[in-house]
């Protein structure tokens, strides 16, 4: 195969895991080992795709290929996207995964470690972090999937990843799209991660009659009183025409990954039944969902 001619459209599956210093990435590489990923960790992005030549040229031996960027490589940004564009162009069409963490949490993991951020120099550790988050702003922009590890734990995260990526690969034909829908409550904050909000808070909230207030949206009671709402139909029926427009569109542009977020003011009834019933229609048009309830009884 010469340097220009486009990769065999073999089997192999090709992932880039990059993002924050200390949002995950080492987690993430553990992960994908065990999901069968041959990974390598720290490689220069003027490798990458020669590493990727060599994995289609393995007669099977390696059909899956992870790497792990990251900062340490200075100025891999810019070249990394220009690696993912060339990669897509050789028919490997990668996926990018990008982990990413507020900051308090990120200032908490590097003061747990006692370890400084690569880019600290002299200054702060946050002031590390706030230049390595602009640095991979357009990076970011480039994710199939953007998974916030915030309140996330090792268990969860390794969940998500493997709900992703397990299954066909995107050279099977179209790509395969898949859904997570996360309820919330507004007073903790919108998850990051969100590539759509949803605002349920025009439902009447069960937490003001009695009889429903302890219990949760999973509860029968609960889920019956919500959806009794004619505002709750409705809504359900034109926002599932709204995700069917939308998944079309994200299948269209090679997107596989949608992650749509439910809320209500505490995350505890409106919005956990409503997540799971528009999970339930995406599940009901072939997507494979995932349904996470973030603030579920943290009141």
């Amino acid at each position: 195969m010469s340097e220009t001619e486009p990769a065999t459209q073999g089997a192999l599956e090709t992932v880039i895991v990059t993002g924050l210093s200390g949002a995950g990435r080492s987690t993430a590489a553990k992960c994908f080992e065990d999901l069968g990923y041959f990974v390598v960790d720290n490689l220069p992005p003027e490798l990458v795709a020669t590493l990727a030549d060599l994995g289609s040229r393995s007669q099977g031996a390696v059909t899956r290929l992870a790497v792990v960027m990251d900062v340490r490589s200075r100025a891999f940004s810019s070249d990394l996207v220009g690696v993912i564009r060339e990669l897509a162009e050789r028919g490997l069409s990668p996926r990018v995964l990008f982990l990413e963490a507020r900051d308090d949490v990120l200032v908490r993991r590097f003061e747990n470690v006692r370890r400084a951020h690569p880019l600290q120099g002299d200054g702060r550790l946050v002031d590390g972090i706030a230049a390595e988050r602009q640095m991979l702003e357009g990076l970011r922009g480039e994710a199939d999937l953007v998974l916030d590890t915030s309140d996330r734990s090792v268990h969860e995260l390794r969940h998500a990843i493997e709900s992703a990526f397990t299954g066909g690969g995107p050279l099977e034909g179209m790509p395969e799209l898949r859904a997570t829908v996360v309820s919330f409550g507004f007073k903790y904050g919108l998850p990051v991660d969100a590539d759509l909000v949803v605002d349920v808070r025009f439902l009447p909230n069960p937490f003001w009659i009695p009889e429903l207030r302890d219990l949760t949206g999973r509860d029968d009671e609960v889920r019956d009183y919500v959806l009794g709402q004619q505002d709750a139909k409705d809504f359900l029926d034109r926002y599932a025409e709204i995700l069917e427009i939308i998944g079309a569109g994200y299948t269209r542009e090679s997107k596989r990954y949608l992650t749509l977020a439910v809320g209500c003011t505490g995350g505890k009834h409106r919005s956990v039944v409503m997540a799971q019933q528009l999970a339930d229609r995406l599940t009901a048009t072939g997507v494979r969902t995932t349904v996470v309830h973030r603030d579920l009884g943290r009141e």
